[in-house]
């Protein structure tokens, strides 16, 4: 089932210049296009764009990914490259998950701070009896 720019750009929500920018850079396959030139995208393209999204989207980056995707070309030889590349990646991954972790407690705590200055502040401006 083939799909136009438009379509795979609304599913994904990838702006276009995205898509083409990652076609002309080699992070996706070149998308045929029919007739009218129009890019005309298979289901494999749609797996392609799919992972090279949830990779942005966990923080690689596009140097990285780019190595990936040559090494994937290369074929079967590089397998285990390709397996200590995304080894690497989900090291470096984790490390930022804890990282946000700590900074979402900082604010809890910060937060949780704030809201008990304003109760104390509230009660002082209370009148006796209210």
């Amino acid at each position: 089932m083939a799909t136009t720019i438009t379509e795979i750009s609304e599913k994904f929500d990838i702006p276009q210049d995205t898509l083409r920018y990652y076609e002309r850079i080699g992070l996706i396959p070149r998308v045929n296009r029919n007739k009218s030139g129009i890019r005309d995208y298979t289901e494999e393209d749609c797996r392609w764009v799919e992972f090279i999204k949830c990779m942005r989207n966990s923080g690689l980056p596009i140097e990285v990914l780019i190595e990936y995707v040559g090494l994937f070309q290369q074929g079967d030889e590089t397998i285990e490259a390709r397996k200590e590349l995304l080894i690497g990646q989900r090291k470096q991954l984790t490390k930022r998950v804890e990282d946000m972790k700590r900074t979402l407690e900082r604010l809890d705590y910060k937060i949780a701070s704030y809201e008990q200055s304003v109760v104390e502040t509230e009660k002082a401006l209370r009148r006796p009896g209210d």
